[in-house]
Parts: C-alpha cells; structure tokens; sequence
C-alpha cells in the first residue's frame, strides 16, 4: 500500500462528502491527527480500520489499499449494453447500463449471461389496451420458477419481478422495438429481440 496515494484518495474521498478530518475520525474513532497523518502521506490507517474507512468514504477495499479509484471511460448507460444481476441470499434483482461492481448480502455478485430463448422461455405476447400481455408455458415452484421478465426498449428497461407459486404471467407498456429478458431460478437469463 503506498501511503502518498491512500492519503490523497482519502483526503479527496473525504472532502468529496463534505467531511471535516475531525468528524471523519470521530466515525473512525481514532484522532483527527491520526486522519491528518494519512493524509499527509506520512503513515497509513491500520488494517484493522480499512474496511471502516472504505465504507464511510464509499469506495471498494481494493481501492483503499490500491491509492486510486479506477479508470472509467464514459459509458453514456446504453440500454444495449443492460446486465441483470440476482442476488443468491436474497433474491434481490439489480440492472445497470455500465461497468460496475454489485454486490448484495457481504457477496459480490456477477452479470447474468443471457442465452437466447428457448421453448420453456419464450413468451407469448399478445397485445391489448396499449399493453402488452405476456405468459410463458414455465414451471412455477420454488425449486424451479421464473424471477422476473424485462421488457428494455432504448430509453427504458420496465420489470416485473414474479414468484413460486404464482402464474408466470404479467402486463407490461407496449413498446415498439426493444429486447425482452427472462431471468430463471435455475437455467439462467434468457433474451429475445422484438
């Protein structure tokens, strides 16, 4: 750990939320000179307090103990560019348009791959009241169901997350064009163009 690049990303982190080194180190409990010393390059936080350091700044322990937050190239959050992520504790579901780190439940979670569709995961689509009504011929029990079905056109991703033992159909707004995604409790992500 280089203690000149951890004491800059920690002074940045720190002035970026509005933080005085004294009200940083009364979180902490240590003394707003042992905040200043960091700072300053002239020693680093002990190990014991990274993890406190990185969640009261906001940044991933790798950056902590790497001086510096990565380098990101601006993404614009294309919709083409959508991934799903499902927490495996507690089934929480979570999209993003860009690179990023997720994790739920003190576990770092990984993107869905999505595979096209297949027979058990196509849906029928039928239109009705400016909505669409979507069904899918699926198992719903909880060893083996559907999670949730997302309609993402260019502008806006719409899901409906869905549960063991109920009906895996669902409404959704009409949308001309766009890519419909179906995330299974046991086979994955699926994905069809429409």
């Amino acid at each position: 750990m280089d203690q000149e690049k951890t004491g800059a990303l920690i002074r940045s982190l720190r002035m970026e939320r509005g933080l005085t080194q004294r009200e940083l180190a009364a979180r902490l409990g240590v003394s707003d000179k042992a905040v200043s010393k960091w700072e300053r390059g002239l020693g680093c936080p002990d190990v014991s307090l990274l993890t406190a350091i990185s969640q009261e700044l906001g940044v991933g322990l790798d950056s902590m103990l790497g001086g510096g937050l990565p380098e990101r190239s601006f993404q614009g959050g294309n919709m083409k560019r959508i991934q799903f992520y499902v927490c495996p504790a507690c089934g929480n579901v979570i999209t993003a348009t860009g690179e990023v780190s997720v994790s739920c439940c003190g576990r770092r979670m990984e993107a869905m791959q999505a595979a096209p569709c297949d027979s058990a995961h196509t849906p029928h689509v039928e239109t009705m009241d400016g909505e669409r009504y979507v069904t899918l011929a699926h198992p719903m029990d909880k060893a083996h169901h559907l999670l949730f079905v997302a309609c993402a056109g260019y502008d806006r991703v719409t899901l409906v997350r869905l549960y063991p033992e109920q009906d895996a159909a669902l409404r959704l707004p009409a949308m001309a064009h766009g890519t419909w995604y179906i995330g299974c409790s046991r086979d994955g992500l699926f994905t069809l163009r429409f």
